[in-house]
């Protein structure tokens, strides 16, 4: 009796990802943490709303809760607590998936043509 041949496009490798859920990126994420612990919010616009109504000791001590070292300069200190909050909500984002590139050559006749 012959064997069947197998085609290469009908295997599959195990890797253990959850396909289902792309967001998840860090173990936080996938015990529930959504970000908002740190900053009660992921809008840069909320943050930086929430910022201007504090004053300059509220300031010093949000980064020092933060871990930064309150400076006394009010603008180097909103800049670089809008910096770490950019930091921040960058690892709650989800991953865009790249783009696949076509390199047959109808796809580059089409760019060719195109031009």
């Amino acid at each position: 009796m012959a064997k069947k041949k197998i085609k290469l496009n009908d295997l599959h490798q195990a890797h253990g990802k959850d396909e289902s859920s792309e967001t998840v990126q860090s173990l936080d994420q996938l015990w529930g943490d959504d970000g908002l612990s740190k900053y009660k919010t992921l809008e840069i616009s909320e943050y930086t709303q929430q910022l201007a109504e504090m004053n300059k000791s509220d300031l010093q001590n949000h980064a020092a809760k933060l871990g930064l070292v309150p400076i006394d300069s009010r603008e180097i200190l909103v800049k670089r607590l809008v910096s770490e909050f950019k930091k921040h909500t960058t690892k709650y984002q989800p991953v865009r998936k790249p783009q696949a590139k076509d390199d047959s050559k109808e796809a580059k006749v089409r760019k060719l043509l195109s031009d």
